[in-house]
């Protein structure tokens, strides 16, 4: 079995050995990390995703600040509820006031949770798509020079194996066409058919940038992880 899978093996690998040989296949290389990164679209995406992040940021705080300040005043009415010298119809409204609030806080709570889980999704899903229809650009450009050359095979100069090591090991300067790639990115007045599938909205983010909004919260009072006021 074991000679029988070394016979398939090295079958597998004389072959193209035999193309190189009779100069029949034609090779090339592209690193892809190169191009998205030093696509123009790339970086104006992220200065959009950039804007989104603090703009969902912005919301959070403010939507933290209020659950904030409705704390405080609950807290102030346990302890006007603690004075002995409070009569028992002053408690008896205080009380009230404060249970309502208390209602109101826990509503505040759900809603900042549901906007937190809400707009990370948003940003991600916008992440993806801008990623994915910036990547079907470049494949474009990839595959015009495939046509146009008749080019056997293309592999991607940044990718990783499964055993983490460079997908490609060394190939000569002149099979690289990286910088072609990215010229024709870059193109004025360039137009693609995805361009339309990587639009990204105001709430867009990028893989490569993501930060979810409560990471931008610093120390801020997470409702989260604040006690629901007590009740006396």
């Amino acid at each position: 079995m074991k000679k029988s899978l070394s016979l398939v093996l090295a079958a597998t690998l004389l072959f193209p050995l035999a193309g190189f040989a009779q100069g029949t296949l034609k090779i090339g290389t592209v690193d892809m990390n190169r191009a998205f990164k030093e696509y123009s679209k790339t970086k104006d995406a992220e200065s959009k995703i950039n804007s989104a992040r603090d703009a969902a940021k912005k919301e959070f705080d403010d939507r933290a600040d209020a659950y904030k300040k409705a704390l405080e005043e609950v807290n102030n009415l346990n302890k006007q509820l603690d004075a002995p010298a409070l009569s028992a119809d002053a408690k008896t409204q205080k009380a009230k006031e404060r249970d309502d609030k208390i209602n109101n806080i826990k509503n505040m709570e759900r809603e900042i949770n549901e906007f937190r889980q809400t707009r990370e999704r948003q940003l991600q899903e916008q992440a993806l798509r801008m990623r994915e229809g910036i990547v079907k650009e470049i494949t474009e450009i990839v595959m015009d020079r495939v046509k146009n050359q008749n080019m056997d095979m293309v592999f991607d100069k940044s990718g990783m194996s499964l055993n983490g090591v460079p997908l490609v090991m060394y190939a000569r300067d002149n099979y690289d066409f990286t910088t072609d790639v990215i010229a024709a990115l870059n193109k004025p007045g360039r137009t693609s058919s995805a361009v339309s599938d990587a639009k990204t909205s105001d709430t867009a983010t990028s893989p490569a940038v993501t930060r979810t909004v409560p990471s931008t919260t610093g120390t801020r009072t997470s409702p989260a992880a604040s006690p629901t006021p007590r009740k006396p």
